[in-house]
């Protein structure tokens, strides 16, 4: 039986700020039972939101099908049809949802929208000393009530259940997750020195999954996967996103970069280790339930140089990522 309340929640992108809905969902979705919430996003990320309470359901859009305006009107009014929504919440606000949410409203259906506070965004690069940001998640919870949802959100809460880990014997090899890439050059640990790390622990004996995606990356794994001991890509190997949250959840210890893998593996009970170069996590996209102690960083006077890394280093060497391979061994086999 359909529930009386229909919440249809809009996020097409970035990867890692889809990802850092889910927690926000999971606990609108448990402390809403009695409304059914629909996410419309990108096909891809189908598998995370499956996870989520039974009263979460899933619209994955190709918004390529979905070009220019006459597009968007016809996707809104296929949306319409479909879940006949009570209310909409934007948590993307970019011009593609900006020009949805008076579509919806012509529907009747009332909307509201994120605050990004771009100002201070912009103040947070060039004022010191660093002062804590809102997070992406707090953001996607003053949305929410807006439009009359109010969510309480505790980060010690797990987003999903997980089997409980058996305890690694002494005599076992460490199991280390590596995702060594990220979507902007500037937030990437040279692939040169990631690659001394994955040799370092392939020495000590530890068991390496390399995650990425694309041919690029798949073809950079399969080469270190050749020359290492013990070493195992699984980019494009696993079927889903699920499926690599899955085998996160039973390492040991992840590694990665500020990226989407960062706020998957957030998403599993795995120890995390992080690697930031021009961005910081003083900005809001610290992953869900971690603090500082994941970071490991460089205190520079050129950090960070921007919010999401999208500029190019402005002193041309990534001084920022100036980390010793050592030291990230180190620190992954503490």
């Amino acid at each position: 039986m359909a529930r009386s309340k229909r919440l249809l929640l809009l996020r097409f992108s970035a990867l890692g700020d889809v990802l850092m809905t889910v927690p926000v969902v999971s606990a609108l979705a448990r402390q809403y039972p009695d409304t059914d919430i629909t996410v419309v996003s990108r096909p891809y990320v189908e598998s995370v939101f499956r996870l989520c309470p039974d009263n979460v359901d899933f619209i994955g859009v190709n918004l390529k099908e979905y070009r220019g305006v006459p597009g968007l009107v016809r996707l809104v009014g296929e949306l319409c049809e479909r879940v006949r929504p009570t209310c909409v919440c934007d948590l993307h606000d970019v011009l593609r949802t900006k020009l949805m949410r008076p579509m919806f409203r012509l529907h009747g259906v009332p909307t509201a929208h994120i605050w990004k506070d771009r100002k201070a965004r912009r103040d947070f690069i060039a004022t010191r000393p660093l002062t804590q940001q809102q997070t992406s998640f707090e953001r996607y919870a003053e949305a929410l009530a807006r439009i009359g949802f109010p969510v309480r959100l505790n980060p010690s809460e797990p987003v999903f259940s997980w089997p409980q880990r058996p305890e690694r014997a002494a005599s076992e090899p460490l199991r280390v997750g590596i995702a060594p890439f990220a979507a902007h050059t500037t937030k990437i640990y040279p692939l040169e020195r990631m690659e001394q790390v994955v040799a370092r622990l392939s020495q000590r004996g530890a068991r390496v999954y390399l995650f990425g995606a694309g041919d690029r990356e798949r073809e950079l794994m399969l080469q270190w996967e050749a020359r290492y001991e013990g070493v195992e890509s699984v980019v494009g190997t696993l079927p889903d996103m699920a499926a690599e949250m899955k085998l996160m959840a039973s390492l040991d210890v992840m590694l990665a970069m500020d990226s989407s893998n960062m706020h998957l593996a957030a998403l599993t009970p795995v120890r995390l280790l992080t690697l930031w170069g021009a961005t910081h996590p003083l900005g809001g996209f610290l992953p869900w339930g971690r603090d500082a102690g994941i970071c490991l960083q460089r205190d520079l006077p050129c950090r960070p140089c921007s919010i999401y890394g999208a500029k190019p280093c402005r002193l041309g060497d990534l001084r920022c990522m100036d980390i010793s391979p050592d030291e990230i061994v180190k620190r992954l086999c503490e």
